[in-house]
């Protein structure tokens, strides 16, 4: 090369100048050949191959729907959904090609023209308004394979491999596809994937509904998705959205008098953020997820191919109702809203909390633990603790941001009270909506299936059902008298309302809550065959624990909701157990059937249908004239309902249970610590706190007609000796307990139930004499007087 340098130069002048040129181009001609070649080679990245390229795999979110295939939430590393092209709006499509390819149609992944242009106004004369030179095409291609530049021979290499690429998926895909591909992959603002998660977020709709100007407003926030974010910048977002109204305008996909039309509209979103913490049934969404991971891991296992919940598009059907899930939900939100003022102003001079509480609140923070590891002293810690931040706190009315200490955002939080709701099918055991909380991005604990916690007098319709199983009739009277038991280290359980005088019905016991009634009432049925029973229904109790304990009855045993709503199944439905449904089916992005849940089907029979039936009229005595009459009285609900209201002691916790024919449901109120509660039962009882969410999501039910199958619904007549085995008063003051009392002799006419109850009671008996010589006492359990009971 040297000498050939060396022989130009001896040339004359003129020639030199020629051969220079010459040798010169050849030069960068052989430069660019060897860029090309190496860019092909694969020396600044290897290229797809078209084989590849026909089979691009994108990250894609994994969705849960509800029922009737409404979205209910998304799990993902990045929020992108697909859609189809006909599933898109056309005016999405037009707006995306006057705005960013105008010659999409015309070249094959590469637009020279373009090229040109930019080169001469851009380059050449510095005039910016031209745009860039890229293709649908390439910036596809950009999203697909995103660029990693580190030097200027960098962008060049990425700018000629996107080239490349671009012109291969022109001979792989139509100009359709391209589009779809494109509008599937490309970012949104607010880490949003894909038109079909835009249209989700932005509009509350699906693409194919969008209208032009708000497919105006997606498209034109490509251009830099953060400055044109309509949510942040509404003003520049409406600015944009007018460009690219014009731009369509100018490629004859508008009028000039639409466009004009158009531009004059303010800009309004729908905006909709369904994420972990926001949208519909988050509590749930967070506990299936879970699941779901395990049956991946068991379809891997089967199949020998591994899915992954956040990036395989998965889509999972659950049962969840859309509808009554929203019904729940704003039920829960009303009264809670309400139930959380009252709270406030029961404590208005005194804080519902011990400082110890607080004490043991602030070391468990995250900004304690964090001031622990950098090893400040106590008085340091104080300060830091004690400084104001700005800080952004739940409250029933929104977010808000205020000032405050870390200190004080946790007396915030602590005076909340919280919730738990859930609804089932009684039948078939499916789920129908799962409310876990007040809020899920402030409370993770699902107070639906983590939290267990006394269930004061829910637990008492398992009692009575065991002594109906036992042959006790419901119109027995016991005596309303409170006994201390000696065998129990003299615990006297105690009504709520401080009575004890007078004989209450089995039936009058459970509907007015009557504690002494119902701790006679199992320990002459069983404490160890209530157990059974209730275990048998649905609910978990460690029965070598609790089996020498009566105070059972009263509620005493920790559950959670979940299982309390799944054994109330059981006296909805006739006597059999239900289990529990909720992810019915599980497919992959091609629609392929990965698990699909078996067909409910009637469990195993665990009470009578007489048993269940009996216990389907002595719970809608609790609502016609019991604890739960305010369902009709305040809140004017004519339902065929039954169920039964629950106060923990001290008004730790609110329950009210509800069965109707097709639908149970059970709702918890409480503060997520025991200590915090109401001081009044008569603020702080399940009728006051957690009965209003039911009625005001019944109420909810029986204005929509499609749940006329829920609102008209009726339990069976009962049978004309069931009649008269409920043909008695609540409540007499006189013992009718005798032989001559024609009550008992109804009941005692039939031998073989008589034969059953005398060897039962004889049995029971045996039991407690043994107890009573055997036993010391139960670590002081039964000492203090128990007042687990309602109104």
């Amino acid at each position: 090369m040297m000498r050939i340098y060396k022989r130009i130069l001896e040339l004359p002048m003129k020639d030199r100048i020629k051969w220079g040129t010459i040798l010169g181009l050849s030069t960068v001609l052989l430069v660019c050949v060897l860029f090309v070649v190496s860019v092909f080679a694969g020396v600044f990245g290897k290229l797809p191959t078209k084989k590849e390229l026909a089979n691009i795999d994108n990250q894609e979110a994994s969705e849960v729907f509800a029922v009737g295939g409404e979205l209910l939430g998304r799990y993902y590393v990045q929020e992108r959904s697909h859609v189809a092209y006909e599933d898109i709006s056309p005016y999405v499509i037009e707006a995306l090609i006057a705005t960013e390819d105008s010659r999409f149609l015309e070249h094959e992944g590469v637009d020279y023209q373009s090229w040109l242009r930019v080169v001469f106004k851009t380059i050449l004369l510095g005039d910016r308004s031209s745009g860039g030179g890229s293709t649908l095409s390439q910036q596809l291609v950009k999203n697909l394979y995103p660029r990693d530049v580190s030097s200027s021979m960098d962008l060049l290499a990425h700018k000629l491999k996107e080239s490349i690429i671009a012109t291969r998926l022109e001979d792989i895909y139509s100009k359709n596809e391209i589009i779809t591909l494109y509008l599937n992959t490309v970012p949104f603002s607010d880490n949003t994937f894909g038109i079909k998660t835009a249209s989700h977020k932005f509009f509350s709709c699906e693409p194919k509904d969008l209208k032009i100007e708000e497919a105006a407003v997606l498209v034109g926030m490509l251009k830099a998705n953060y400055s044109y974010n309509p949510r942040l910048f509404p003003e520049k977002s409406q600015h944009r959205r007018n460009v690219v109204l014009e731009q369509m305008e100018k490629a004859g996909f508008i009028s000039i008098t639409r466009c004009n039309e158009l531009k004059t509209k303010k800009l309004k979103l729908n905006y909709q953020v369904i994420d972990n913490n926001n949208g519909l049934a988050t509590y749930f969404r967070e506990h299936i997820r879970k699941e779901l991971l395990d049956k991946l891991k068991d379809i891997e296992a089967k199949t020998g191919k591994s899915y992954n919940l956040y990036t395989d598009g998965l889509k999972i059907r659950t049962s969840i109702d859309y509808q009554l899930q929203t019904y729940a939900e704003s039920a829960m939100k009303k009264h809670m809203t309400e139930l959380q003022e009252i709270f406030n102003r029961h404590w208005k001079y005194k804080n519902p909390w011990t400082q110890e509480i607080l004490d043991n609140e602030v070391q468990k923070s995250a900004h304690y633990q964090a001031l622990l590891e950098k090893g400040l002293d106590e008085t340091e810690m104080f300060k830091e603790l004690n400084k104001e931040l700005r800080i952004e706190v739940f409250t029933h009315e929104g977010t808000k941001e205020e000032l405050l200490s870390p200190i004080d955002s946790i007396r915030h939080y602590l005076k909340f009270l919280n919730m738990g709701m859930m609804s089932m099918d009684p039948e078939t055991g499916y789920v129908k909506t799962w409310v876990g909380g007040i809020d899920h991005r402030h409370w993770k604990i699902d107070h639906v299936k983590q939290l267990k916690r006394q269930v004061g007098s829910t637990f008492k319709p398992f009692v009575y059902a065991t002594a109906l199983e036992s042959g006790i009739a419901p119109c027995k009277f016991i005596s309303n008298e409170s006994v201390a038991y000696e065998e129990y280290d003299n615990w006297k359980p105690a009504n709520a309302n401080g009575k004890d005088e007078g004989f209450y019905s089995l039936k009058g016991a459970l509907a007015n809550s009557v504690n002494t009634v119902s701790v006679k009432t199992i320990l002459e049925a069983g404490v160890p065959e209530t157990i059974d029973l209730a275990n048998e229904m649905g609910v978990q109790i460690n029965k070598k624990k609790m089996q020498d304990s009566p105070s059972i009855a009263l509620g005493t045993a920790e559950l959670s909701l979940f299982d309390l709503v799944t054994a109330y199944c059981t006296f909805a439905n006739g006597g059999y157990k239900v289990t529990p449904q909720y992810i019915l089916s599980i497919e992959d992005e091609d629609g392929n059937v990965l698990y699909e849940a078996p067909e409910a089907e009637k469990g195993e029979r665990v009470i009578s249908q007489n048993t269940a039936q009996l216990m389907q009229q002595m719970l809608k005595g609790v609502v016609e004239r019991g604890t739960a009459q305010s369902l009709s009285s305040r809140y004017g609900l004519r339902n065929d309902l039954g169920g039964k209201t629950g106060t923990t002691q001290s008004n730790t916790d609110g329950w009210f249970m509800a069965i109707s024919p097709n639908l149970v449901t059970g709702t918890w109120v409480g503060n997520d610590i025991p200590a915090i509660h109401f001081r009044s039962t008569a603020l702080g009882q399940g009728a006051k706190t957690a009965l209003p969410i039911f009625a005001l999501y019944m109420k909810e039910i029986n204005a929509d007609p499609t749940f006329k199958n829920i609102s008209y619904a009726k339990f069976p007549q009962p049978s004309e000796k069931q009649s008269e085995l409920l043909a008695c008063e609540d409540f007499l003051l006189e013992d009718p307990n005798d032989e001559g009392n024609v009550l008992t002799r109804i009941f005692m006419s039939n031998p073989e139930l008589k034969y059953k109850r005398e060897l039962q009671k004889e049995k029971r008996k045996q039991k407690r004499e043994e107890r009573k010589k055997n036993k010391k006492g139960l670590f002081g359990i039964f000492k203090k007087k128990d007042k687990n009971s309602d109104e």
